[in-house]
C-alpha cells in the first residue's frame, strides 16, 4: 500500500510505503490536495485546519490530534475513516484538571491578585482534602484523573453513560450532585451532553461546590453558570468555555469565583512525543494491513 500522508511534522521517521508531506515541502494553501490519503490537521488549528478536508477529494483517513472529535464529524463523508487521539492527552489534561481543582479550591487566583497588589491578606479557603469529587466521564482521561486523585484524601465518584469499569451511570448523577464538593467534567460533547449542566442541574449542586470543565464548553449552559457564580453559591475552574475563544466583553470574565485558562488542557510539552508516536503507529498499521486504533467512524 502506498500512502501520501500530511502532518505538521517535517522530521517523522521514514516509513516504507508512505510519502510524508508537511508544511515545509507541501504547504496546504498552495498544493494539490487531491493526492492526500491520510491527513492530520495541525494541532489547535480548529476549523481552519479541518477546512482543508473539503479540498481533499481522495482523503481516506482523517486522524485528529485531539481526543475530542465533535468538530470533525461535519467533515466526515463516505469513504473517510475518522480517528481521534485517545491516549495522547491523558496525562496533560488530567494534571490540569487536578491543578485547576486545587487552585480554585485553595484560592490561588485570589492570592495571585494579592501578590500583584503587594498585599498580605491571610484568608481561609476550603480544603481539597476530604472532598467528594464527581468525575463525569470515565474514558482514558477520566481514568487518569482518578489515578491522579488517588494520592489525595478524597472520595471519587466516577460516572459514565454505560456504567463501565466500576463507574456509576450518568442517569444516577442527579441523586449524587447535592452531596458532591467538586464536579469535574471530562466527557465528549454530543447532542445528549450539550447543556447537561443547565440551570436545573447546577441548582442541584451543593452550596459552595466547584465545577471544573476540561471537556467542552457547551456541556455547561454558560448563562446559567454566570448566574450561579455571581450569586456566590458556586465556583468554577474552566479550561473550555462557550463561546470559545471567549470574547473580551463576555460576562463570564467578570463573574465571581471563576478561574479561566484558554483551552490548554492537552497543549503541554507532553503532546508532541505522544502525538508523533500515535501518527507513526497508525501509518505503520496501514502499511502492514492492520486495523487502525481509535476509530470513531469507519469509512471502509
Amino acid at each position: 500500500m502506498n500512502i501520501t500522508a500530511w502532518t505538521q511534522w517535517s522530521d517523522l521517521p521514514d516509513i516504507p510505503g508512505v510519502d510524508l508531506r508537511n508544511p515545509s515541502n507541501f504547504p496546504l494553501e498552495s498544493s494539490d490536495l487531491s493526492v492526500i490519503d491520510f491527513y492530520v490537521p495541525s494541532y489547535m488549528t480548529g476549523k481552519g485546519g479541518l477546512d482543508f478536508v473539503l479540498k481533499m477529494p481522495n482523503l481516506k483517513y482523517l486522524q485528529m490530534p485531539n481526543a475530542g472529535y465533535d468538530d470533525a464529524m461535519a467533515y466526515v463523508r463516505p469513504g473517510i475513516t475518522l480517528c481521534n487521539a485517545t491516549g495522547v492527552h491523558d496525562d496533560s489534561t488530567a494534571e490540569l484538571a487536578v491543578g485547576l481543582a486545587l487552585a480554585a479550591r485553595r484560592g490561588f487566583a485570589e492570592f495571585a491578585k494579592d501578590q500583584s497588589d503587594a498585599k498580605w491578606n491571610h484568608r481561609r479557603f476550603p480544603s481539597f482534602s476530604d472532598s467528594k469529587i464527581g468525575l463525569i466521564g470515565y474514558g482514558s482521561i477520566g481514568q487518569t484523573i482518578a489515578k491522579n486523585l488517588s494520592g489525595f484524601s478524597v472520595e471519587v465518584f466516577p460516572f459514565s453513560k454505560s456504567g463501565r469499569d466500576g463507574s456509576l451511570k450518568i442517569d444516577e448523577l442527579d441523586d449524587y450532585l447535592p452531596s458532591l464538593d467538586i464536579v469535574i467534567l471530562i466527557l465528549p460533547l454530543t447532542p445528549e451532553s450539550k447543556h447537561m449542566f443547565d440551570s436545573r442541574r447546577l441548582a442541584l449542586m451543593k452550596d459552595g461546590a466547584l465545577i471544573v470543565n476540561v471537556a467542552r464548553g457547551p456541556i455547561i449552559d454558560t448563562d446559567a453558570l454566570v448566574s450561579e457564580l455571581n450569586s456566590g453559591r458556586l465556583s468554577a475552574a474552566l479550561d473550555v468555555t462557550d463561546p470559545e475563544p471567549l470574547p473580551n466583553d463576555h460576562p463570564l470574565w467578570k463573574a465571581k469565583n471563576v478561574l479561566i485558562v484558554p483551552h490548554v488542557g492537552g497543549d503541554s510539552t507532553a503532546f508532541e512525543p505522544r502525538a508523533r508516536q500515535l501518527v507513526v503507529s497508525q501509518l505503520n498499521r496501514l502499511v502492514a494491513g492492520e486495523p487502525l486504533i481509535n476509530v470513531i467512524v469507519d469509512g471502509n
